[in-house]
């Protein structure tokens, strides 16, 4: 193992100050305003859910991609790559595409599992695409749900709040702690939390594996889309 890897796993440049702050951005101003003070405003001008929710999702990019900047980055001069945005080897393709099919599988198992105490498939934003498919309508959820999103959530919970954890906690308690959180930030869409902390650790392994944010974006990228086009479909 190169230092570089061992380094990004054993110790980070940042304190408990960057790590409260970002959380506040996230817990404070993301949920408790973006999500329910920005979005209805949204929502009423736009008359539609599908892209009051993209244009929400667009918003909390900024958001959190600005915050890891002014906060993370910017003040101890540090590129992207402590973040993970770095390559990864081409033999990892191979993991990608297993982790891709095991994600799957399991979200199926565990969305079927939780469907017999009362959880369904269905969110605000996908019966709104549902009741409108164009190809305008599609798109629009595809590039939101399997390009924006991926690439934001991938670079600020792995990237930043992954590698934050694992450097105090070790592994497992961080992959178990970054994936509670990536779980509970996605309230209030609650029918799909059990499969995103299920994303969560799929996503945390595969920075874990490959030392780099780039297959965890691609997994999420592509099970993303995958579940947009089944949407449509549907």
């Amino acid at each position: 193992m190169n230092s570089s890897v061992t380094k990004w796993k054993e110790q980070d440049n940042w304190t408990w100050k960057e790590f409260v702050a970002l959380l506040l951005l996230e817990f404070v101003f993301v949920i408790g305003f973006i999500k329910f003070v920005v979005k209805p405003a949204y929502t009423q001008w736009l008359g539609n859910e599908l892209y009051s929710g993209t244009l929400t999702g667009l918003t909390i990019a900024v958001v959190l991609t600005a915050g890891l900047y002014w906060v993370a980055l910017r003040p101890k001069r540090l590129s992207w790559s402590e973040l993970g945005v770095r390559s990864f080897p081409a033999k990892d393709w191979g993991r990608i595409l297993l982790w891709t099919l095991l994600l799957i599988v399991g979200s199926v198992l565990v969305m079927v599992l939780t469907s017999f105490i009362g959880n369904t498939y269905e969110n605000s934003k996908t019966e709104a695409m549902q009741q409108n498919v164009t190809f305008f309508t599609v798109l629009i959820a595809f590039v939101s749900a399997a390009i924006i999103s991926p690439l934001y959530e991938e670079i600020f919970y792995r990237g930043f709040l992954y590698r934050w954890l694992r450097t105090r906690l070790g592994m497992r308690w961080a992959i178990l702690l970054s994936s509670l959180i990536f779980t509970v930030i996605h309230i209030p869409t609650y029918n799909a939390m059990p499969v995103n902390f299920l994303g969560g650790v799929v996503f945390a392994w595969a920075y874990e594996r490959s030392n780099s944010i780039w297959p965890a974006v691609i997994i999420h990228g592509l099970v993303n889309g995958i579940a947009v086009m089944l949407t449509a479909l549907g």
